[in-house]
């Protein structure tokens, strides 16, 4: 008998046609056993209305951490290399800019897209040290695979020796938000589906049989990190430090600012002294104001990974084919493109909740570079502008007399966070912000080519009718039209 087959024997009536439904669904689309578990407990814990809560008695702040700016660099560095394998996250659509399409596949330099970007670091990196390593990979969904790959057939050096260049992510049912039933949507059943957030790059490096493949080929190390967080590139001190550590798994971290207090944040767990991390859907309502103390705890996830492939084998064989990872609950309309559709729940994983799974598992604080997400037009924008720079091996950097601080940007998303509707408002491209500490745009505002904003600019437009910022410099204070 199957584990969620006893489950059955303690749930409800109800709750057990849930289960008998989503299992009828799973097994039609051909789930691994250890997802279908996975996924089973999550529904069971929605369910009994069980939200997994980590509350502040439980837990403890990390006082400080090994920082990665002290690391020396050793000669013999590149012996690491035939040891190691890169993979990023590209199962994503950018449905918050609107879009059905892949996120990666979005300019983000010039006529560059994330992907471009991507590969051409991987491919300097490799010219540079005269080595066909790191080995490279994609996790794609169901979503991204096809475009992705067909994009990237541009660059026949980055598949490896045998052309393989990504694994599939996994997929489960959306639920109703009501019925917990598995949600139906005939007009386009592939919207009945998501990924089970990045926290599946465990069980579908196990089912791929890529992480089998990576150990016979002697693969000791994996880095893994976002396809939209271009300051991830491979670190050499990063790969000896971990290497030294002979640690199990190591995450980067960063100094958390106010413009972090909602994210994810480290904490260490006080029955068994386990680094964890606590996303704020893990968080008590009635504790939130512990958990946006920037100052007290002082340090959010990267997700930026380093992980032992043996070790990950290990841990895996012994869950069974997954890691025991908190599952979160989000709750998101069945179509992203269409806010009247039903409400539905994603039952999702987060990849650098692994981190109390290991036995050694450790972190290292690293400059905010290393952190450029791209979850807005607002943080598109800044990339696109004159305050990052991509160095001639393809690697993002801030400006060097930004001192390691981004712009914030804030953009009204009324207007802007539909791509299509933020690039007609950019016709010639970013503003200057290199010398620019904050910009926010409220109402519907056209920039022509030449606007230069300096220290913390806003600009207004309080009307109904579109106006153009003409070129010029702008300081601080609060343009209103």
């Amino acid at each position: 008998m199957e584990e969620w087959e006893r489950w059955l024997d303690g749930t409800g009536a109800a709750d057990g046609r849930v289960v008998e439904a989503i299992l009828r669904k799973v097994r039609r689309a051909g789930l691994s056993a250890p997802a279908i578990r996975v996924f089973l407990r999550g529904v069971l814990r929605g369910l009994s209305e069980d939200w997994g809560w980590i509350r502040e008695a439980e837990i403890e702040p990390v006082e400080s951490l090994a920082r990665a700016e002290g690391f020396p660099s050793r000669r013999d560095s590149t012996a690491l290399l035939p040891q190691l394998a890169v993979i990023k996250l590209n199962g994503g659509l950018g449905t918050s800019m609107g879009l059905d399409a892949p996120k990666s596949l979005i300019k983000v330099k010039g006529e560059r897209t994330f992907l471009d970007v991507i590969a051409r670091q991987i491919l300097e990196f490799r010219k540079r040290f005269q080595s066909p390593f790191p080995a490279f990979y994609l996790m794609n969904s169901f979503r991204t695979q096809e475009e992705v790959l067909a994009f990237l057939k541009k660059y026949p050096g980055l598949p490896d020796s045998q052309g393989r260049l990504d694994f599939l992510q996994g997929k489960v049912p959306k639920l109703d938000a009501e019925t917990w039933m598995p949600a139906e949507w005939p007009t386009d059943e592939a919207l009945e589906w998501c990924p089970p957030g990045h926290g599946d790059i465990y069980p579908s490096l196990e089912n791929s049989g890529l992480l089998n493949r990576l150990l016979d080929c002697g693969l000791r190390y994996l880095f893994v990190s976002n396809a939209d967080n271009l300051g991830a590139s491979v670190d050499l001190s990063l790969l000896e430090y971990f290497a030294d550590s002979d640690a199990d798994f190591m995450m980067e971290t960063a100094r958390r600012t106010v413009a972090d207090c909602k994210g994810g944040h480290l904490a260490r767990r006080r029955a068994d002294r386990r680094l964890i991390l606590r996303e704020l859907a893990q968080c008590d309502p009635e504790e939130r104001n512990q958990f946006q103390d920037v100052v007290r705890y002082g340090y959010f996830n990267t997700n930026n990974l380093w992980i032992r492939l043996d070790r990950l084998k290990e841990a895996l064989e012994q869950g069974e084919g997954s890691l025991p990872l908190p599952i979160i609950q989000n709750r998101k309309t069945l179509d992203p493109q269409n806010p009247a559709s039903p409400l539905v729940v994603q039952m999702e994983s987060a990849m650098g909740a692994a981190i109390e799974c290991f036995d050694r598992a450790i972190a290292v604080e690293v400059p905010r570079s290393r952190f450029a997400p791209v979850k807005t037009t607002s943080d598109l924008l800044s990339l696109r502008s004159d305050a990052y720079m991509l160095t001639e091996d393809c690697r993002l950097k801030l400006a060097g007399s930004r001192n390691g601080r981004p712009p914030i940007v804030s953009l009204d998303a009324k207007h802007f966070k539909i791509l299509a509707e933020f690039e007609s408002r950019f016709p010639d491209g970013a503003p200057s912000l290199v010398q620019c500490e904050r910009l926010e745009v409220s109402g519907d505002v056209v920039f022509e080519q030449g606007v230069v904003c300096r220290g913390s600019v806003s600009f207004i437009n309080s009307g109904l009718e579109r106006i153009t910022i003409p070129a010029g410099e702008y300081r601080d204070g609060n343009w209103t039209f």
